[in-house]
């Protein structure tokens, strides 16, 4: 599977971040080290507090090392998120691998995805240390990142398609829309109902719903599993 970046989107951050997963940047072991610094200092105390000073003394470096590199702090912010959503991708790639169709695929991704966003050191750290600024980068951007993300997803479901896995009447680029907000939905608001951190909740919540999204005319055969309340 190669990501490929979307039309239109070849110079935001996400959009490289993609690119990246066939083309991977070689970090010399020092921009390593700086990205390493950056993220954990990211995820203690957030983007917004952090120096690149912060940054050079944590990787313990001088400063002017950092700015060698990275000519600002929004460089290096980038530089850091980019790493993480390559690594997320390349992960992506290899849960989905063995999968035995594409309804399997469907269920295994959503459950990757809520996984490796809420396990993640950075996103997960900011989740708690900078919450508005993280809801902000993902919803406040006019959708442009949930559009990115939307294409990948559409992209996917397009080879789907063209290998007979998904009939030729869904409305691709729609369903992959519902589902990267379902997806951003849970993220950001909590639920009182499904538990994100347990992936088994997660798989049968995206057989159930998302499933029948790319093949209507299969009914789904489970059943979330919660028993409704008596008054």
């Amino acid at each position: 599977m190669r990501a490929t970046v979307p039309e239109g989107e070849s110079g935001s951050m996400l959009a490289r971040a993609l690119a990246d997963v066939a083309e991977p940047i070689e970090d010399e072991a020092v921009t390593a080290k700086l990205l390493d610094a950056a993220a954990e200092q990211f995820r203690q105390i957030g983007i917004r507090r952090t120096t690149m000073e912060e940054v050079a003394n944590r990787a313990g470096v001088a400063r002017i090392t950092v700015y060698r590199r990275f000519a600002n702090k929004d460089a290096l912010v980038e530089q850091v998120v980019r790493r993480e959503f390559r690594r997320y991708f390349d992960q992506f790639v290899l849960d989905i691998a063995d999968a035995a169709d594409a309804a399997e695929r469907v269920e295994i991704g959503f459950a990757s995805a809520m996984r490796a966003i809420r396990g993640n050191p950075l996103i997960g750290g900011l989740l708690t240390v900078e919450t508005d600024s993280l809801v902000h980068s993902i919803v406040g951007d006019g959708g442009r990142t949930v559009a990115t993300i939307a294409r990948f997803v559409a992209g996917q479901l397009r080879r789907e398609q063209r290998a007979g896995n998904v009939p030729a009447e869904v409305e691709v680029d729609l369903v992959a829309e519902l589902m990267v907000r379902t997806s951003t939905s849970f993220l950001v608001t909590p639920s009182e109902v499904v538990d994100i951190d347990d992936e088994a909740q997660l798989r049968a919540l995206a057989r159930l719903f998302l499933v029948p999204l790319i093949d209507p005319r299969q009914p789904p055969e489970i059943t979330f599993g919660l028993a409704p309340e008596i008054p």
